[in-house]
Order: C-alpha cells, then structure tokens, then sequence
C-alpha cells in the first residue's frame, strides 16, 4: 500500500491498478466524511442510505450503473479468530465499483492483517477494486478455517469419548458440535453469495482474476470441509442411536432372563406364603429345607434349560471396560 491518507475515521489507500480503497470507521451515517463519499460517487447514495437498517443483518445486492458497469454493495457478518482461539463477532458493510472500494466499520485485526507485506503486495496486482474486495474477503475466511480446525479438535475428543466410555451426555456433546457447525455454515452463506455475485456481476471478466480464483478455491475448501462434518456428525448421530437401541434390547432382555429364572421361587414364595393350615410340610421339621432345596433345583434347573436352548447368549457376561458398546 501507499502511505494513507488519513482522515478522522476513514484512510484513503491508492493502489498500482489505478483505484482506491477508502477504508471508514464510523457509527454516525451522516458525518461529514460520508458526506463526501457521497458526493463524490453518486451511486453511493441508495446504499449508505440503506447501511442504517443492516446491523446484524447480511445484505448483497449486484447493480449495473448506466446499465453497464457492475456495482455490488452489501454487508457481511463474520467471525474474528485470534491467537487465542476466541471467536469475536463482527459486521463490515462494503461498496464497490469499476473505481473505487469502500468499507466501513472493518475490525481492527483485520486491519491489521491487510496492512501486511503480503497483503499489500496482492492489492496493488489487482486491475479492479472488486479484485480488492476478493482479497479482503479471503483474509477474513482464514479465520473461518483456523475456527474448523478448533472444531475438528473438538469433535475428535466427542468421537473418542464415544469410542471409550459412551456417557449418556454423548448425545449433549454431539447436538451441541452439530450447532456449532451449523452456526459456521450460516456464517460462510455471505461468502457463497458474493462468488456467486461476483459471477452475475463480471461474466467471463474473472476468468483471469487471480485473487478472484483464490478466494473461490477457497470457498471450495471451505464447502468440502462443512459437508464432511456434517456427514460426520450424521453418522455419529446414527452410532448413538445405534448404540441407544442395542443397549435398550440388551437391558430388556436380561430383565426377561431373570424375571423367567426367578419365577419359579416367586411361585413357590407365593403358595407357600397362603393363609392355610394344612400346606404340605409347614408343621415339620424338614419342610422348610424341602421348600428351599425344591425351589432352588427348579430355579437351577430353568437356567439350565434356557442356557441349553442358547435364549441366554451373552447377555450375563461380565464385559471389559474398554469394549465400545
């Protein structure tokens, strides 16, 4: 970049192309500087009168002023990373033509970025300010790819805390990585929007535009990534529940294993446990021995027939800890 040109609240940066980037901080759409803008590239009007009723909102609009020369104007809500892995929202309103790009209320660190060597020298190879805009708008979704790497981090911990101990809080964890991810996925549309903009806007005209490829190659990374996460968590999804039922069958029919075992000590308990006098054995010294041995033999011997006609499986089996289900 050039040196600046340096107004309260807005910087002016010439670049080799020919255009101009005016770069404004401002919560006031009627201070003078804006006023100027308007003055000077009429066009700008519709816009900046329209800037007021976006906050949090996404907006893209492709004009054609004269009919002819592609105007595209919107605003964009996005993420901030930083070293830190803190996620800061942010909102930036942009403008753009064949002679000049305007931003407005761009967050510091991004700034900061696009004052960089690197990013300076990629501004001044591009033709048109709408090369610019592909350039800022691909140093913002770098943030977008350092946030997935956070989540995949995060998921993998979910996939091994599924894999290891199965808690029934998994389900909790999995929704909550399926939010996330959905969050990131409204937060890229804007994106989507502008290539396909962009597109409407220029034709053919960016076959050619090297910052124009890099920002949909990027989009392109950023779509395969979402789409296998969201498989991911599908399937993890279908795992929980696979897991879910099983456990269920398993429970239920351990249950009828035993409420099946112990049936014939719940008979006996309950016919011996009659108000009468004259029960088989109740006034001698060995009933009580013969009730219990008998229910024992045929408790015994009801396993024994169910074991032998493989109804048990393994479902009285102690499992190790670290089996995955």
């Amino acid at each position: 970049m050039l040196g600046p040109d340096t107004t309260e609240g807005q910087e002016i940066y010439d670049f080799a192309g020919g255009w101009q980037w005016h770069d404004v901080r401002t919560d006031n759409w009627q201070s003078s500087w804006i006023g100027e803008l308007r003055s000077r590239y009429p066009y700008t009007a519709e816009w900046f009168n329209l800037v007021p009723s976006l906050k949090e909102r996404n907006y893209l609009s492709v004009r054609f002023k004269d009919g002819v020369e592609p105007v595209i104007m919107g605003s964009m809500l996005y993420k901030v990373t930083n070293e830190h892995e803190h996620h800061r929202s942010e909102q930036f309103y942009f403008y753009v033509d064949a002679h000049v790009l305007i931003t407005i209320n761009l967050d510091e660190h991004t700034r900061s970025v696009m004052a960089k060597v690197d990013r300076a020298a990629m501004l001044h190879q591009c033709e048109r300010p709408v090369d610019g805009l592909f350039v800022l708008a691909r140093a913002i979704l770098h943030y977008y790819h350092a946030g997935m790497d956070q989540f995949e981090h995060n998921l993998r911990l979910v996939e091994k805390d599924m894999r290891t101990r199965n808690r029934r809080s998994l389900m909790d964890n999995i929704l909550s990585s399926r939010f996330e991810l959905l969050e990131w996925s409204n937060l890229f549309i804007p994106f989507q929007e502008l290539i396909a903009a962009a597109k409407e806007g220029y034709h053919g005209e960016l076959d050619d535009s090297r910052s124009f490829q890099q920002l949909l190659h990027r989009v392109e990374r950023m779509e395969r990534l979402i789409y296998h996460y969201e498989r991911e968590i599908d399937t993890l999804v279908s795992i929980d529940d696979a897991i879910s039922a099983f456990r269920g069958n398993e429970i239920m029919k351990t249950l009828t294993i035993f409420t099946v075992v112990f049936t014939p000590a719940t008979v006996i308990g309950a016919v011996w446990g009659m108000n009468f006098e004259n029960l088989p054995g109740i006034k001698t010294f060995w009933g009580f021995t013969a009730v219990i041995g008998f229910t024992l033999l045929w408790t015994g011997g009801m396993y024994l027939w169910m074991r032998a006609k493989g109804w048990t499986g393994d479902l009285l089996q102690v499992k190790s800890k670290n089996r995955n289900i």
